[in-house]
């Protein structure tokens, strides 16, 4: 049986949609305080067993919510007490990097490289749990087709649920590095936060697994609509017909959308679900492009070690499976162009580089690729099997690549432009009376 709040929430939803009353994400908001008090472990029956009234359950879901934001700000967490979610996951730069660093500093000493690029914290909501062969539902299309690798979090899928996906970086050893649970709970006593935690959850404040309890109000705090997925945009705005895009945003999002041309929405949807909901401009499957390697990355100093994504080193239950080799979940394109490092790997650090690259990967490699001491070039050099001589067999193919040397580039130099400009459309808190007083 479906707890309370579950099906509290969906009746909510499908009222809001199948009367056409209201928009899915506000028919969504209309159930968020129900959804957060079982998320906050608060059901009907434990809220009677602990003689706590519905209204009491949501007041206590709102207050692991107010923790949850505390502890995302805090860099008291980090065992070298220099670094917060906040210091990588940026508000104001849609909760990703705040800068053009390839990767974050941190560990027990506070300057340990990490490997990757940090992604966006928002629009997270709608993640499927990973899947090996996924297929959509009848809802958002033909569920006979086997979409492959698509889901998880983080950049290789490895964890389902932004609550897993908390606990990453609070144990990983060049992010906040704390060594086990003990270690996290100490510093959660030690701050404050054992009290507000355990009220949040029990009426007398005694039980809990504190480490758990935090976990869960950082995720409860992930689940705020208006910071973490407020669809404000000039798109959406676009989409609900209240706002016009100027004809260089509309020559963008033709050519976004072109199949022979940038082919961007293959991958980035672009268009609002069967059932109304609007665009996250991800499928979120796992896909590799055949970056090049990013030589600002400490670990890459050492030829022998190449960060393959879904086949490992992080992720290890797919090792040394060949068509796995290079791929990484594709992000949202949301508030992209708040981001100042791009890829995996941040190889990138603008947007026309990023264009620049899926428009001459294949016809001018050597533009984007080094050359080895024979003077060819090392196309797919941050993939192992390529930069040893063999086939990258993961490496997409589809429009706007496989090009062949010599030819003209999938998009010209206006047309790069064009998506640029439209993907400055994507960028929350959009308003006409701001655009106009620009």
């Amino acid at each position: 049986m479906f707890p309370f709040f579950v099906v509290s929430l969906l009746m909510t939803v499908l009222y809001g949609r199948v009367e056409k009353r209201i928009p899915w994400h506000r028919a969504l908001g209309l159930g968020a305080a129900i959804w957060l008090a079982g998320t906050a472990g608060l059901t009907p029956a434990t809220a009677t067993a602990q003689g706590l009234s519905r209204e009491e359950a949501r007041r206590q879901a709102a207050a692991l919510a107010e923790v949850g934001r505390q502890l995302f700000f805090d860099p008291s967490l980090s065992a070298s007490g220099t670094l917060a979610c906040a210091s990588c996951h940026d508000p104001a730069h849609a909760f990703g990097p705040p800068d053009g660093a390839a990767v974050r500093l941190g560990g027990a000493d506070g300057h340990t490289p990490g490997l990757r690029a940090v992604p966006s914290l928002m629009y997270l909501q709608d993640v499927p749990p990973f899947a090996q062969h996924y297929r959509t539902s009848e809802d958002e299309g033909d569920e006979s087709v086997d979409n492959g690798p698509t889901g998880g979090l983080t950049w290789d899928g490895r964890v389902d649920g932004q609550r897993e996906q908390a606990r990453m970086p609070l144990f990983s050893p060049f992010e906040m590095g704390n060594t086990d649970p003990a270690d996290l709970a100490a510093r959660l006593e030690k701050a404050g936060y054992a009290a507000p935690l355990r009220a949040a959850v029990t009426p007398g404040g005694e039980h809990g697994d504190l480490v758990d309890l935090a976990l869960r109000a950082l995720d409860v705090f992930q689940q705020d609509g208006s910071l973490f997925h407020p669809y404000t945009s000039k798109y959406d705005a676009y989409l609900a017909g209240t706002a016009t895009l100027t004809e260089e945003e509309r020559r963008g999002l033709a050519a976004f959308e072109d199949p022979a041309r940038g082919n961007c929405a293959s991958c980035h949807v672009s268009r609002p679900g069967l059932d109304g909901t609007p665009p996250h401009f991800t499928d979120y499957g796992l896909i590799a492009l055949g970056v090049p390697r990013n030589r600002d990355i400490p670990a890459n100093t050492d030829p022998t070690y190449f960060d393959q994504g879904l086949c490992g080193p992080l992720r290890t239950d797919f090792t040394g499976v060949a068509d796995y080799c290079g791929r990484f979940r594709t992000p949202t394109l949301r508030n992209v162009a708040l981001r100042q490092v791009f890829m995996h790997n941040g190889v990138f650090h603008t947007l026309r580089q990023v264009m620049g690259f899926y428009a001459e990967r294949d016809s001018d490699p050597g533009k984007w690729y080094p050359r080895g001491a024979g003077g060819n070039v090392m196309k797919f050099d941050d993939i192992a099997a390529a930069a040893h001589g063999g086939v990258a067999e993961a490496v997409n193919q589809e429009p706007p690549f496989g090009r062949r040397p010599g030819d003209a580039p999938a998009l010209n130099a206006r047309e790069i432009q064009d998506i640029i400009a439209f993907l400055g459309t994507l960028t929350d808190g959009w308003s006409a009376k701001k655009t106009a007083g620009r």
